[in-house]
Order: C-alpha cells, then structure tokens, then sequence
C-alpha cells in the first residue's frame, strides 16, 4: 500500500483577494479572466490600488491538496516559500489540513525574494483576474523534490504553472521519475490557457511521454491543439493520454478516454468567486481515484467540490467536502 494517495508539486502562494469593477482592470492594465505574471514592484502597486482584501493560503496544486486532505486522502504537497510572515500562514494552513508539507524553506536571509503571492481580483459576475508575483516560489528545484516522497504515491499531481520557472522541468523529471520508478501515476492540470500559449510544446511532450490523467478545462484544451473546437480538442487528447478531465463551466464535466466520451452534469450554483474552481474539480477527481470509484463518479465528486469552492470568496472550501458528497450519495469512504 502506497504511503500518499497523491502528492502535489506546484507554486506555493497566497492569495490576496479584492473585488472591484471591470473598469478597475482597464484601469490598471489587468487582462480579465487569465494569470499574468507580475514583478514585486508591480505587486506593491496592486495591492496600494487594490480595495480591502482577504489574504488566504493558495497556489493551484495546494490548493488541490487542501481539498483533497478534506475528503480523507493521503497527501503531501512540494512547492517553496520562504520564512517570513506569509510562509508561516502558507505551512500553518496546509498542515492544518491534514497535509504533510516538508519542503525547506527559504531562509529568512534571502533578501532577494519573499513568498509568492497572488492577487487575485474578482468581477461582479465571479470571474477572477490574477496578478502573481511568484517569488520565492519560483527557485523550486530537483534539490526540493524527495525522491523518497514521490514514490510512496499512488498520483503525482503537477501544477502546470510550475513550469514558470527555471529548474521547474529538472524538478518535475525528478519527480516523475521517483513516481513512476515505483509503480505510481503521474497526472496533470494545464492551469490557464496563457501558460498552455507558453509552454505548448513541453506541456504536449510531457503529456504524450509521462502523463496518465490530464485536467484541463475547455480554453485550455482548445489552447494546446490550437483550435477553437473543442470536439476536435476532444478528439485529439483522446489519442495522447489515457485520461482526459475536461470541465466547461457551468455545463459540468467531460471525461474523454480512448475508448470513448462522457459527460457529468453540475448542479447550478451562484458563482461569487471562481478561484479554485478547477483546482479542486482535480481534488474530488482524485479523491474517487483514490476510492477506487469509476470515471463518471470521480467527476461527479469534482463537480460538487468546485460548485462549493465558487460559492464563496476564496479557493479553499469553507463547508465539509465530505458531507456535501454524503448528501449527494457520492461518499463511502
């Protein structure tokens, strides 16, 4: 028996969420609805601009770990942030949640870079425009990944806005290599459709080689195989990987496999804050994976853990993830 259900590597953050105007954007430069990368000067800037805001632990693939801790599964998570204020909130939040989380951190006298942070900016109709400024986040490397960790894991779980960053691909090898070395899984989320336009090739390479399960929502499918029909996207992933998650808002799920399709249906929900929506449709996912439930009901568990997350400010679920699965019939563990 393996000693992690799944274990996460991705940017280690914390999210600083303010809501505002469509004109606050164009105000101030911001692209509605994607991530952008952002300087600590440009971050400063921001937040003097920015209304009140809530700071909360975030970043994509922790954020999946949380939900997935929540649920009863095995986690630890790998990503970098450094010993100051926000790291302490950051590793306090995570291992509260039932997380082992043991990545070194920066030390204090790094004075180049401090703990990523994400500001995080919601319109009134729920759509969130991100600013990250990665800091120390970024320096993840192979010297962060314990080879030991990733082979004790049933899934690996890669957070494709990792792939900002310098070691990022030696770090995700190492991992992989650990993980698949033991008999585990590798899956990953392509996370936004501006890093897919990045790193289009190395995400195809990596899926075609080493990936068993892919979660990407509809924009990003269609942003990988450069084409704005998402049957053809559909079609295509279908004959690279030997599970494809794929979420369309509002419309629910699709689970495309090689030997066919299926959609999974979301209850309507009021989107007040769409952060994490994606990240923790992968946490219910991987939560049936883990209680060896079949593909329909893995994205049943993950519709229901996204419609929970977007009902609120802020991308870590508020209600128990386990009763709301109970009181839909999804939940036996």
């Amino acid at each position: 028996m393996k000693t992690y259900d799944v274990v996460g590597v991705g940017n280690a953050l914390v999210d600083v969420l303010s809501h505002c105007e469509d004109a606050f954007l164009a105000e101030t430069g911001i692209e509605k609805g994607i991530m952008q990368l952002i300087d600590a000067g440009r971050a400063v800037e921001l937040y003097g601009a920015m209304g009140p805001a809530q700071e909360i632990s975030g970043g994509s693939a922790a954020n999946t770990i949380a939900g997935l801790a929540m649920l009863g599964a095995r986690t630890a998570y790998v990503g970098k942030v450094k010993d100051d204020q926000l790291g302490a909130i950051f590793a306090h939040d995570l291992r509260a949640m039932g997380a082992v989380y043991e990545t070194p951190l920066a030390p204090k006298s790094l004075a180049e870079h401090e703990t990523g942070r994400c500001m995080v900016l919601v319109t009134p109709d729920g759509e969130r425009s991100m600013s990250t400024y990665l800091g120390v986040s970024e320096s993840l490397g192979p010297d962060d990944v314990d080879p030991e960790m990733c082979a004790g894991a049933a899934w690996l779980y890669l957070e494709g806005y990792r792939f900002d960053g310098a070691a990022s691909v030696a770090a995700f090898d190492k991992a992989i290599r650990a993980t698949k070395g033991a008999g585990g899984r590798v899956s990953i989320t392509l996370s936004d459709p501006f890093c897919v336009n990045r790193h289009r090739e190395a995400f195809r390479k990596l899926i075609a080689d080493h990936t068993d399960l892919l979660f990407a929502n509809e924009h990003e499918l269609m942003a990988l195989y450069e084409t704005d029909d998402l049957e053809i996207a559909m079609a295509r992933v279908s004959g690279d990987v030997e599970i494809a998650a794929v979420t369309v808002g509002a419309r629910g799920a699709h689970v495309v496999t090689p030997s066919g399709r299926s959609h999974v249906p979301t209850a309507a929900t009021k989107v007040v804050d769409a952060t994490g929506a994606g990240d923790l449709f992968a946490a219910g996912f991987l939560a049936g994976l883990a209680q060896g439930r079949d593909l329909a009901h893995c994205a049943s568990m993950g519709c229901v853990a996204a419609g929970e997350v977007i009902s609120h400010v802020g991308a870590r679920p508020e209600a128990d993830l386990g009763t709301l699965m109970k009181e839909r019939g999804l939940w036996a563990r």
